[in-house]
């Protein structure tokens, strides 16, 4: 059995851009930057960033487009998949990108004004139902 399965959650580098295959089906593409820190042998805090290039199709494409900017922060759960094409210069080329099949948009940063509001939602979570019952699901 083979596993390609990549999970990365982190902030978007740049405006996705979406565009239309010729077959009519959506394709957003965007890169990732996710961040690690550790502390090296002698005690001192290091930091270091990746770059991960995005492609999402369909659905998702238009959702990711039309919802996320730059700063965004992005869950994101698909497979890496490399391809070939040739440059402008003749010379083969490779790129390893991450196909998602599935997204989570992480915590929208708020306006002061809009902090209160989110607040009062916490602080009074909806109530859930005690007398739910299995068969009651319609599916």
């Amino acid at each position: 059995m083979y596993l390609n399965k990549v999970m990365l959650y982190g902030n978007i580098t740049k405006d996705p851009e979406l565009k239309s295959l010729p077959s009519g089906i959506q394709v957003c593409n965007f890169s990732v930057a996710t961040n690690r820190t550790w502390k090296d042998k002698d005690g001192n805090k290091q930091e270091s960033a990746d770059f991960h290039n995005i492609v999402i199709f369909g659905r998702q494409a238009e959702t990711v487009h039309q919802y996320m900017r730059k700063g965004s922060a992005l869950f994101i759960e698909g497979r890496l998949q490399t391809r070939s094409y040739e440059a402008k210069d003749g010379a083969k080329r490779y790129v390893t990108e991450v196909v998602a099949e599935r997204t989570q948009f992480g915590p929208r940063n708020q306006r002061s004004d809009d902090a209160e509001t989110a607040r009062e939602v916490d602080e009074n979570p909806p109530e859930t139902p005690t007398d739910a019952n299995i068969s009651d699901v319609p599916f």
